[in-house]
C-alpha cells in the first residue's frame, strides 16, 4: 500500500464523481425537457420518468437519441421567449426613447419645479441631438 495505490484511488474517485455529475446534468436536462414539451401527454411523460428511475442509463441514452432534435428545438424556443421577455422588460423600464417623449418628460419636471429652466434646456438639447 504505497503512494501509487492511494493516487489511483483518488483518480478513480474523481473520475466516478465526474461521470456522476455528468449523468445528473443529463438527467435534469431530460426532466426539464419532458415538462417543457407540451405535445407529449402526461401518460408518456410518466412512462419516461418511470423508465428513468428503473433503467436510468439506457433510458437516458434512448431519450437523447429519439428526442434529441426536438429537445434542442424546445431549448431554442425557450431561450428566444426568454430573450423576448427580457427585451420587453428593458424597453418598459427604459421608457420611451423618442426625443418628443424625452422633452415632454423634461417639461413635466420643469412644470413641477423639480428642475430649473437651464436644466430643462440642457435636457432638450440632449434629446434633440
Amino acid at each position: 500500500m504505497g503512494f501509487g495505490s492511494n493516487l489511483g484511488d483518488i483518480i478513480w474517485i474523481f473520475l466516478w464523481s465526474f461521470f456522476f455529475i455528468v449523468y445528473l446534468m443529463v438527467l435534469f436536462s431530460i426532466l426539464s425537457d419532458l415538462f417543457r414539451d407540451h405535445s407529449l401527454n402526461g401518460w408518456w411523460k410518466a412512462v419516461w420518468i418511470i423508465f428513468l428511475i428503473f433503467v436510468p442509463f439506457l433510458t437516458a441514452l434512448i431519450y437523447l437519441i429519439a428526442r434529441g432534435q426536438g429537445m434542442a428545438e424546445r431549448g431554442m424556443k425557450q431561450a428566444a421567449a426568454a430573450k423576448k421577455q427580457q427585451d420587453a422588460y428593458i424597453q418598459q423600464v427604459a421608457g420611451s426613447s423618442s426625443a418628443t417623449d424625452q422633452i415632454a418628460q423634461a417639461k413635466a419636471l420643469l412644470d413641477a419645479g423639480t428642475i430649473t429652466q437651464a436644466e430643462f434646456d440642457q435636457l432638450k438639447a440632449k434629446a434633440l441631438s
